[in-house]
This record gives structure tokens, sequence and C-alpha cells, in this order.
């Protein structure tokens, strides 16, 4: 968590009047009346009226630890809750005593009161767009890019790049980010019709950065996007673990999320702090910016009430991925599970070896299944187990497997039980430093973090974050295994009966 000083000579010279005051709810944008109008030309608009086409939602005063009133959204949890308001998890307990002490999600919906510690200097409390449009996850399922690509006028229809290993089209670009990132297609294409007219202007933007995101080398149009799905996922994961709580503008102006705002919108103010400002800023966030763009294109998201989350989630049993009689070390603590940055969601395991470095395992220390499921993704990119077998990556739990080997892997379509091999440890699908295996969950297409309220449980061993990414350890009981890539004793863990 960044835990420089706040400025608040800087906040008050920026923040609108609208992002000064607190305590009645927060309006998404189904609550605006507002007609959809193309947006080519919103970019270039500065006029007042674009900018600012309805009055924001607005707070009132408070006093420093009053309750005031907060409604359970998707998601959340006491530790991030508290983390927002500068409050504490026993504060909101007293408060509210029909939480359970062991309490892990809360359940959408819920009436909630919060002590609440902060000035009230923050963005707007303007929800961009909800949680469950912005992850890959069962509102995307049945969305079909190429025929919605294809549908289109604009030059996407008609692009072509070098992505993952093989020339793809646009829309197969877009599903090879999503599914790789677990952001929802529909929001990668509002994304880049919004500031490149992908899907309604005949020509690819001359610029060499469509996306406005400056890195060396990372001018074409797939990796601006892949840019931009990491940016997008740190925001989103670094607002629900509560570990990003302000972040800086493309001018250096310091942002402070509305503590009532969701993951989703507080995501979508985060990407567009890093290549926007002033007006641009204002109006890419506000209810004429990427979210109205969205809504001509797909409709309304806010109309589906759909809860990806659930109050009270918890993970089903999961095994150690390697045979219960053999002792592996625990290579690397919470990390990325794709990408880099957020979500805190991975975990590395590594076989034993008498070398290091990238040596193909023995036979005998193979990965193993982490539960019953049904391999629905087999290749460089990961192998994803279906643990509800209904086929579909996006919905319930799934445990992702990265790192492992072309020979012997599980093939699409694999039935497997806990235990059962899926494939042996390598170096193969992205960068490694030697023969491991990478492993992190998702639930309805959401990065579960590794270590939370719902935390990554494996034969009785959870997952604690270190001080920084890799690091960390497992716990079980008084036993405490420590990541580290060195091989010692002390990252050794065996494997054992579920």
């Amino acid at each position: 968590m960044n835990k420089r000083k706040i400025n608040l000579r800087k906040i008050f010279t920026v923040l609108p009047v609208t992002a000064l005051l607190i305590v009645s709810c927060t309006a998404p944008a189904s609550d605006l009346n507002t007609s959809l109008t193309p947006v080519s030309s919103l970019l270039q608009d500065t006029s007042s009226s674009a900018l600012n086409p309805t009055p924001l939602p607005t707070r009132t005063t408070f006093t420093p630890g009053e309750l005031v009133a907060y409604t359970a959204q998707t998601g959340d949890s006491l530790p991030a809750l508290a983390l927002r308001f500068n409050t504490s998890v026993d504060e909101i307990l007293l408060a509210n005593p029909q939480i359970p002490r062991d309490a892990t999600t809360m359940p959408p919906g819920m009436p909630m009161k919060i002590p609440i510690y902060y000035l009230a200097l923050w963005a707007s409390p303007f929800q961009i767009i909800p949680d469950h449009a912005f992850v890959d996850g069962p509102t995307a399922s049945g969305f079909n890019t190429s025929a919605f690509v294809q549908s289109q006028p604009g030059w996407l229809k008609k692009y072509r790049a070098y992505v993952g290993g093989k020339t793809r089209s646009g829309a197969e670009m877009i599903d090879y980010v999503a599914i790789n990132y677990s952001i929802n297609p529909r929001l990668l294409l509002a994304i880049l019709e919004y500031q490149t007219g992908a899907l309604t202007q005949p020509n690819l933007p001359e610029t060499n950065q469509i996306l406005g995101i400056t890195r060396k080398f990372w001018e074409a149009p797939y990796l601006q996007l892949v840019l931009a799905a990491n940016i997008l996922n740190n925001g989103y994961y670094g607002w629900r673990s509560g570990s990003l709580l302000e972040f800086e503008d493309a001018g250096n102006i310091l942002i402070r999320p509305d503590p009532w705002q969701n993951a989703g919108s507080v995501a979508m103010q985060y990407y567009y702090a890093t290549i926007f400002s002033g007006d641009e800023y204002t109006l890419a966030t506000g209810p004429v910016g990427l979210i109205r763009t969205y809504t001509d294109l797909f409709g309304n998201p806010w109309a589906d009430s759909y809860t990806h989350i659930p109050g009270s989630l918890q993970q089903p049993d999961f095994r150690l991925p390697f045979q219960y009689d053999q002792v592996w070390s625990y290579t690397g603590g919470p990390h990325t599970g794709w990408g880099t940055g957020e979500p805190l969601a991975a975990v590395d395991f590594a076989p034993p070896s008498e070398k290091s470095g990238c040596v193909k395992a023995k036979p005998e220390n193979y990965v193993t299944a982490m539960a019953d499921g049904l391999v629905v993704r087999s290749g460089a990119d990961g192998v994803a187990l279906d643990l509800d077998q209904d086929g579909n990556e996006r919905t319930g739990w799934v445990i992702f497997y990265l790192h492992l080997a072309t020979e012997e892997r599980a093939p699409l379509g694999t039935t497997l039980k806990a235990g059962e091999k899926i494939g042996y440890p390598s170096c193969a699908g992205g960068h490694a430093t030697g023969t491991h295996v990478h492993i992190a969950r998702k639930y309805n297409g959401e990065w579960m973090l590794a270590d939370s309220v719902t935390p990554f449980a494996m034969n009785g061993w959870m997952a604690h974050n270190g001080n920084r990414e890799y690091l960390g350890t497992l716990t079980k009981g008084s036993e405490v295994v420590t990541a580290c890539d060195c091989g010692s004793a002390f990252t050794a863990i065996r494997g054992s009966y579920p």
C-alpha cells in the first residue's frame, strides 16, 4: 500500500466540488437518464456540455468516527473495507453485530454501518462499470467476439497480428487477452472503441501507441492492449485487496477513490489516470465516457444484477499439486496470476532435483490435479481445470496451472480425479528461471487472491503474502514454510493425504 502522505493542497486544487462530499449512496450508470449517442468524437469535444452532461452524485459532510451507511457490494471483505474507510475490522464488527466474526465475503446488498475517519477528499462517486462486466465471468458466456466484430464497420475486423505464437484476427486477439487476463471481452472492445474507433472507424489510428500507454517496444495495438489489461487488473485487484487507496493521474495529480466505489469502477479510474488528466480524465470516467461507449455497443451493464462473488464464499478442498509421498520446494509465494503486479493469486512449487535451472522433471515428479475437474483449456498458455465440470472456464471454481511441459500434458476434455497426473513441471509457457509449476484460482472469472478472506488452502496449508511478490509463507498450525527459489530446507514441503 502506498503510505505516502496526502498532499491536501494538491487535492483541494483539482478535485471538483462533487468529490469533496460524502454519505449518500453511489450512483451507477443505470441511474442516469441520458440518451446515448455515437462517441467517435467525444475525446475531441471538450465543450462544457460534453464534459458535464448531468450533475454527478454528491456526498454530505461527516465527523471523524461517524457511522456511515454502506451497502455491501460483490466481493467485499471486512479487511478491505477497513482500509478504504481508514477504520478497523473490529470496529466494523462492533457496529454490525449481524456479521459473524469469521465472515469471508460480504453478502451483496447487505446494509452496513461503517465508522469513517477520512476527510472527504475523494474522486467522483460515479460508478462506471459493475464488477461482473469487468471480469471474464458468467455474464461474458455466450458472447461471440468474432461475430460481433464482423458485424461492425471498423478497422478491427480486418486487423491481423502475431499473437501468442500465431497470426490472429482482431477478434481472436481480444479473446486471447480476455482469457489470459480474465477481463471481459466486451470491456476490451469498448476501450478500443472509445479510444481508437476500432468498431466504427475505417482506419487504424496512425499513432504508434493507440491507447496512449508509453512503453518502449510496446507500441503495436496488441501490445498496447496487453498493457491496458495489466493496468486494469492492477487497479481492480488493488482495490479488492485494499492495497490501492490512492494513485496519480498523468498530470501527477493525486486521486483517492471514493470508499463506496466498486472494484470495476476503480479499475477504470486507475487505467485512465495512467494516460489522461484534467478534462480528458473527467470525460473518460464520467457518464459520457467509457460507459456510454459500452452501453451504445452492448446495452446497460447495470441492468444485469448478477452477483459473481456471493457472500460467505468458501474454497473447496484442494490438495497440494504433487503426490503425497514426495517433498517439493515452495519456490514462489503469492504473485501475479497472469501478467505483472496484481492479482497476487498464484504460488509456485518445484520438484526435487540435483540440478538448478530448467531441467526435465523425473518421471515420478509429476503435477497432480488438486481437485476433481475437467480440463477446459490446455496449451502453452496454461491448463485450466474446471471443478464444476460444466465445460465453461468462466463459471465456478477453476484451478489454473502454468509451466506444464507439452509432453504428457492433460489434453482438452480430460476428466481428472484429485491426485491424478495433469502434467510435468517445466520452464515452458513464459518466463521461468527453473523447473516449477505455477498455480492460481479463479471463481466466476475473478482471480482469487491467495492471501485473502478466502485463503488459498492446500491440504490445510494456507498461503500468506510476503513484503513483496514471490515472498511469503505457507502455514499449517505451528508449521511454517518460507518461499524461496533457493531450494533450502526452509522451503521444503511434504505432500500429505487429503
